[in-house]
């Protein structure tokens, strides 16, 4: 069983960004759900199925986005707002497609972060504060009771362990703003510096503003159908080649490579096992095929680790992988063309995921990447999906 060539994406939109937005989630997930349908040349008539990436306490939920949007679904798929969901909700998506539950579903995520400032951590934050982990790691039984404090564990832990410095790490926001200078949509395009990122406040050592991702308000959707029918539609069909679920176990920590050593993970690190690579054998292609990586940066460090964790180079080693430009426009590998959470705007790696398929298309304008053909999405915690044109 495979998903290669099985299903397309046909359309993607996405709402204005911004922080303080006067529309409500509901109304920006209507304009990118609009965006999406013209993108495809489709009516919300054909939408017969919904994987959303969102939901309480952070956006309405399944029930409430078809009676508001004009649907009828025969298929629905509902996660939490974080970023470990992204690959799911576009995992379920392909899978109902492929396996008939639904000829063409929408993937909606809508976001108002600048509202729900609450719920990311701090006072009020209730998920934050359980006692087994919250959505996004917090523990407090290690101190951990905001997203940041978890990515900047696993990081102090692998600037120890690998004499890696915060200058070092400075590469990552550095060379995502380079992208976003080119991105009209994009929030914050001015240059950005390694000595600005050094200057700027600790957040939680050692990560610095710069490492941390945008707080802003927006909406993206992906609109998904089988390749057959895929093809006498609007746009040129960007297909799924490849796919592997999320990993979870004990040599897992969610903000840090496999056996880094947090929390109960073992310390004997090593390349990627077989099982990391799956994407790449469904897709019946090589790592070096690979033209553009996308990941959930919601911090530095992460990028670091998915570029780690798919075997982009050794345990380590990513921070002297991304220096001089590598991953920034015209490098070898660029990541998050967009600008990606640090730069464009949070919404929660959809704008990645939009941002592939205009690469695919040829869309991109001035950062598009030459010729571009086959793009990964692979996040630190294992999940993955391999698109090509």
């Amino acid at each position: 069983m495979t998903i290669n060539g099985k299903v397309a994406i046909v359309g993607v939109g996405m709402s204005r960004f911004g922080r303080h937005l006067p529309d409500s989630q509901l109304a920006l997930g209507a304009h990118a759900l609009r965006a999406a349908l013209d993108d495809a040349g489709l009516d919300r008539g054909d939408i017969d199925g919904l994987s959303l990436h969102m939901g309480w306490p952070l956006g309405a939920d399944y029930d409430r986005i078809a009676e508001v949007y004009g649907l009828e679904v025969g298929y629905v798929h509902q996660s939490w707002t974080h970023g470990r969901f992204v690959t799911g909700a576009l995992q379920h998506a392909a899978m109902a497609i492929a396996t008939g539950m639904a000829s063409v579903v929408a993937c909606v995520t809508a976001i108002s972060f600048t509202r729900e400032r609450h719920i990311l951590g701090g006072p009020g934050d209730h998920e934050g504060m359980r006692e087994q982990g919250a959505t996004h790691g917090e523990n407090p039984v290690f101190g951990l009771t905001s997203p940041a404090a978890g990515a900047a564990f696993a990081m102090q832990r692998y600037m120890a362990l690998h004499r890696v410095t915060g200058a070092q790490l400075a590469a990552v926001p550095v060379a995502l703003r380079a992208h976003a200078a080119l991105n009209p949509q994009a929030l914050m395009k001015k240059p950005l510096t390694v000595d600005q990122h050094q200057a700027s406040r600790l957040i939680v050592d050692p990560l610095r503003l710069y490492d941390c991702s945008l707080i802003t308000d927006g909406a993206a959707v992906v609109l998904l159908t089988a390749a057959d029918r895929a093809r006498d539609l609007k746009r040129k069909p960007v297909h799924i080649a490849g796919m592997q679920g999320i990993r979870s176990g004990r040599s897992e920590f969610i903000f840090a490579p496999p056996n880094l050593g947090i929390n109960q993970q073992p310390t004997a690190r090593t390349a990627p096992p077989e099982r990391d690579l799956a994407a790449y054998r469904m897709a019946g292609v090589a790592r070096s095929d690979i033209q553009g990586f996308y990941t959930y940066d919601a911090f530095s460090p992460l990028v670091l680790f998915a570029l780690e964790r798919f075997g982009f180079c050794g345990p380590g080693e990513a921070a002297e992988f991304v220096q001089g430009g590598r991953i920034g426009p015209g490098g070898a590998l660029p990541v998050n063309t967009s600008g990606g959470l640090l730069s464009e705007a949070h919404v929660c790696g959809w704008n990645s995921i939009c941002e592939m398929v205009r690469q695919l298309r040829g869309e991109a304008g001035p950062r598009q990447i030459p010729g571009a053909a086959l793009l990964q999405w692979g996040t630190c915690w294992g999940d993955s999906v391999i698109l090509r044109s």
